[in-house]
């Protein structure tokens, strides 16, 4: 099955790319390697929370802002190379700002990984690392980057 129809079979639609905040691109290819710039949690033009997880975000609602971050990179990958190439994820990164005495930055990033496992399985896979921040662009929560693997 395809990426593509995998998609479709979930009810998941990939969102439009996410205009880059400052001097980069939302996708970079070298390769069959894919790297994404990190994603906010965007929807619709619109940040969908700030703050830091453990105070003004719960851990559970940065867990979903990690899912939208994960929609955006695939958003990146799709309209670079076509989601349909992709071939496994690779590596996921995943930035949490944190309240002080927030540890559960695993969890969060969660969000991200699970979703890549839903759609890929298997290929979805990956090395991760999952980072507590003190800051992050806009005052988001999550930010995650991806590489990925393309025929």
């Amino acid at each position: 099955m395809s990426v593509s129809a995998r998609l479709t079979e979930l009810g998941i639609e990939l969102p439009d790319v996410v205009a880059p905040l400052a001097a980069y691109v939302p996708a970079v290819r070298t390769g069959n390697l894919v790297y994404t710039a990190g994603q906010l949690p965007i929807q619709a033009g619109e940040l969908q929370a700030t703050g830091k997880v453990g105070a003004e975000v719960s851990p559970e609602q940065g867990k979903e802002l990690a899912r939208i971050c994960g929609l955006n990179a695939l958003a990146a990958v799709h309209a670079l190379v076509g989601i349909d190439s992709v071939v496994k994820i690779v590596k996921v990164v995943g930035f949490v700002a944190s309240a002080p005495g927030f540890n559960g930055q695993p969890g969060v990033v969660n969000g991200a990984s699970e979703l890549f496992g839903e759609i890929f399985g298997e290929a979805g896979a990956h090395a991760r690392s999952a980072v507590g921040v003190s800051e992050l662009p806009r005052n988001a929560p999550v930010e995650v980057e991806i590489t990925v693997e393309v025929a």
